[in-house]
């Protein structure tokens, strides 16, 4: 290791009561490689809240990072299901093609190479949130949602095709997976509606089949078809039975 000059790291770390920050990256791996001079990582820890006996700040694990000198980092706090916060640290610019578990808060910087996501929050995600997704991921592939929050909560009447006219219509057009199984109905919602999003490439659909159904209206609402027409594969929650209305509605399913 002491002779070692270019490292890249990708860490997920579970079990602690600490997060990793720039005084560990120091003492446990750059003081063990004096001769490194390219690191790009990618670490995140997570960490039950009820363990901490302080307060996650970005801005101080922003500045551990500084005082080693770390100058093209960042870092991301997000609290999720389960009492967890997910504590992430990376060099910049982020060269890995996967981030998972960001939040609502996060840095204003282009993930260039990123292709799958998982997001997930304790909090609902406004329209506004998956705007700078779509301009923050530009090659972005696979996309998970987690996020148990209705919309609602945001002022969104879900349902309502002349609310829908008040956002702009957001493009994914790279965008060929999508995973809200273990979402709202809203973010099907957010979605399949053609006056939220435009995902021409969508190939691979995981949903419930409740939410399905319900924000498709059985298969018939005009709004949500377009989005469904390039549809391949689709993986439910539940029993789907693919009668002639299903394959209308996905003219694309084998």
């Amino acid at each position: 290791m002491s002779n070692l000059e270019k490292l890249t790291l990708y860490l997920p770390i579970k079990g602690r009561n600490t997060v990793i920050d720039g005084t560990y990256v120091q003492h446990d791996i750059l003081y063990y490689t004096p001769q490194l001079h390219s690191f790009t990582f990618y670490i995140c820890t997570y960490v039950k809240t009820v363990d901490l006996s302080y307060k996650l700040s970005t801005e101080d694990i922003q500045q551990t990072l500084t005082n080693i000198g770390q100058q093209h980092v960042t870092s991301i706090v997000n609290y999720i299901q389960g009492g967890i916060a997910a504590c992430s640290i990376f060099s910049l610019p982020f060269e890995f093609d996967y981030v998972k578990h960001l939040g609502n808060e996060f840095p204003n910087i282009v993930f260039s190479y990123v292709t799958f996501l998982l997001v997930e929050d304790t909090n609902p995600f406004k329209h506004e949130f998956f705007i700078r997704i779509s301009r923050s991921f530009p090659l972005l592939k696979y996309l998970r949602i987690f996020n148990i929050e209705s919309q609602v909560l945001d002022g969104l009447m879900t349902f309502s095709s002349h609310n829908c006219l008040l956002h702009s219509i957001i493009e994914y057009l790279h965008l060929t997976r999508l995973d809200v199984r273990y979402a709202h109905r809203d973010y099907v919602e957010q979605f399949l509606n053609e006056t939220k999003a435009f995902i021409p490439c969508l190939t691979e659909f995981e949903v419930s089949v409740d939410d399905l159904k319900a924000v498709t209206k059985n298969f018939t609402r005009k709004e949500t078809r377009r989005n469904c027409a390039r549809v391949e594969r689709i993986d439910t929650l539940g029993l789907l039975v693919y009668l002639e209305d299903v394959f209308l509605y996905f003219p694309s399913l084998y």
